[in-house]
Formats: structure tokens, sequence, C-alpha cells
């Protein structure tokens, strides 16, 4: 086979043929069970007439291409599968059956089915509605049984991080994980792996914030200190302006050349 599918053209014409006899089987073994034209709607809409014999076609056979594609449908749950499995043999069984009698009653000229016939036919309908209430139940039931998805964080990388990418895992364990196989070991025959101890990295010092509000420029913090004509320490600076020390020089530099003073060692 090269993957190319076949055509289904063919279904029209092998069922076409099918359809016909079926049909006139069915009505025609319906009619000497006493199926026949009645009136559904008595003083409603007294004219509209329907023939009953037509529900045995209609729901007998539909309802067994109907199990039978259930049954053949890749994905069903073997619940529903294993019903709509037993359900289409008996509806197609019934059918050949139902194909059976009425040729056999034409072949002997008769004008009515016996008894048995009679109540078999008749419960048809009634078992064919039960049975597709049953597998329509089974097959939405199944759609509805989503298993729940499970978000598990990921394993922690190699530089001692850990990444905050979900892992979603249908019901929280992944189906490919192998079984494990215990094995009873000695104990003092077991090797004793080496101890490896993390490396822990010191936690960076957070940088110091300024004061809330509007930050103050050097000449207004030191505003004293340039007055008076003299230059704020180094440790000054840092302290008051929450700097670093190479902040700090720069500020120290900017404020000695507005003194216009040499900077100090």
């Amino acid at each position: 086979m090269n993957g190319k599918r076949m055509p289904r053209w063919p279904l029209a014409l092998i069922g076409a043929p099918a359809a016909v006899a079926v049909w006139s089987g069915w009505v025609s073994l319906a009619g000497l069970c006493g199926f026949g034209v009645v009136h559904p709607l008595p003083g409603i809409a007294g004219s509209f007439t329907i023939n009953t014999a037509i529900t045995l076609p209609v729901g007998v056979e539909a309802y067994a291409a109907f199990a039978l594609g259930a049954w053949l449908r890749p994905g069903t749950p073997d619940r529903a599968r294993r019903f709509a499995k037993f359900s289409a043999i008996g509806s197609l069984t019934l059918g050949t059956l139902g194909q059976v009698a009425y040729h056999l009653l034409a072949a002997a000229h008769a004008t009515r089915a016996p008894w048995p016939v009679v109540v078999l036919v008749s419960s048809l309908p009634v078992a064919v509605l039960g049975l597709a209430s049953g597998l329509a139940h089974l097959l939405r039931e199944a759609d509805e049984d989503v298993p729940a998805v499970v978000t598990t964080p990921a394993p922690a990388a190699t530089d001692g991080t850990v990444s905050d990418v979900p892992v979603d895992v249908p019901g929280g364990v992944p189906a490919d994980v192998p079984e494990i196989a215990l094995v009873d070991v000695p104990v003092d025959e077991v090797p004793t792996p080496p101890v490896t101890l993390p490396r822990t990295v010191p936690a960076k010092r957070a940088p110091r914030r300024p004061t809330a509000g509007k930050p103050k420029s050097p000449e207004r913090i030191f505003a004293a200190e340039l007055a008076a004509g003299t230059v704020p320490s180094l440790r000054a600076v840092k302290d008051r302006m929450h700097v670093g020390t190479d902040r700090a020089r720069i500020i120290r530099d900017q404020l000695a050349a507005m003194l216009e003073l040499p900077e100090a060692a």
C-alpha cells in the first residue's frame, strides 16, 4: 500500500440495490404484521396520514449503521465500543432474520404473519430506541471524560536556578514512565556514591535605594560645607548620598571643582 486512500464511490453502488431490497422487505413484512396507514394527529390535522411500515427499515437499519460506525471508529472508549459491537451485530442479525421471514411468508403466499413474528417485529422500534439512546449516552459520556491537566514546575537547571516555564502533564504523571524492578542487594555490596555538596553562591547585596521624593543634588546636600569653603570627606559623601566609593569620588571631585580647590588625597 502506498498510502493512497481507497475510493468510497463503490459503497454507493453496493448500497443502492441493498437499500431497495431491505426497504421493500421491511415495509412488506410490516404490512403482514399489522403496520399500516394511521392518522397521528387526530383533531389537529385529521387529513395528515403516515404509513408506520417505514419505521422498521428506518429504525433498525439506521441504528445498525450508527452502531457499526461507533464500533469501528478509532478512539471509541472500551465501554462504548463493546456496547456498539454487540448491538451492531444484533441489529444486523435481526435485519437478516426480518428479510428471511418476509421472503418465506411471500413464498408461502401468506396474507398475515404468525404471531411470534408479529411480536418480534412490533417490539423492534422500542428496542432500537433504547439501544440508540444508550449508545449515544455512552459516547457523550466518553467525550466529556477529559483527563485533568496538572501544571508541574520544570526541573532545576544546571546553574542552580529553577525554570518558571510550566510543564503540562495529563493527570500529573507521564504516561511513558517505565516501571522499575526492585532487586534485593546486600547492604555491604551496595557502592556508596561520592557526596558532592552543592556550591553556594552568596547573594548579592541589594543596592541602596534613594529616599522617597525628588532626590537632592550634591550642591544642596553639602551647601553648608561649600559655604564654609570646605570639601566634604569621602565617607560623608558616601553616607549622605547613599552611593558607592567610585560614585562618591566623582561627586567629591565635582564639589572640589566648584570651589576651585585641588583634589584632596
